[in-house]
């Protein structure tokens, strides 16, 4: 189990991400903490079936597609890897929950919350922000809520996650070593906005 640590990769730019957010035009702030656990199995086999059993619904089957059960929400990231984000300390229970669940068959429970934070970037003009550093069409008939897709913000290797349309809300799942990268980046992207 990772313990966490004292700060998160952005508490030193909380401050920097008020001032430049402004709530009727595009929001950026970091959600910390939060639980991540991988998970690798074979979707088709008794221990997916079992899992699914386990968190209260079956693990979403098509490219891109999220599943919220409970407090979790359960990301498609390959045909035989999701992952499962919870609140925050949660990531032991989750662990212990998918192991059981898995026995003895072929699979992988990893926590991964301290190799990831997540930025959430919301608001009216969230969309056009992002837009300017990803080739994703995220108008909501292409990327909708409950939608998740691996890809490059800003040169930067992010899973993206629609969370809702109106306003628009989504979360970027990011690394943390380049979670300042990707904040200076976003608050350069969002100046037009926020003015």
């Amino acid at each position: 189990m990772a313990e966490p640590y004292g700060e998160s990769p952005l508490s030193a730019r909380a401050g920097t991400l008020a001032r430049h957010s402004a709530p009727d035009a595009v929001r950026i702030a970091e959600i910390p903490f939060t639980a991540q656990v991988d998970l690798r199995v074979d979707p088709k086999g008794l221990a997916g079936g079992r899992i699914g059993t386990a968190i209260g619904a079956m693990l979403p089957n098509l490219p891109g597609s999220v599943v919220r059960t409970g407090d979790l929400l359960v990301l498609w990231l390959g045909p035989d890897e999701w992952l499962l984000l919870g609140r925050e300390g949660t990531a032991e229970s989750m662990q212990d929950t998918l192991s059981t669940a898995l026995g003895d068959e072929h699979g992988a429970v990893v926590d991964v919350s301290a190799n990831r934070t997540i930025i959430e970037v919301s608001g009216p003009s969230a969309r056009e922000v992002l837009n300017k550093g990803c080739a994703l069409d995220l108008h909501p008939r292409s990327f909708g809520p409950d939608r998740c897709a691996q890809t490059l913000l800003a040169r930067a290797g992010v899973i993206l996650v629609c969370r809702d349309v109106q306003p628009p809300s989504y979360w970027l799942i990011v690394r943390a070593s380049f979670a300042r990268y990707v904040t200076d980046w976003l608050i350069d992207a969002a100046a037009e906005y926020v003015g």
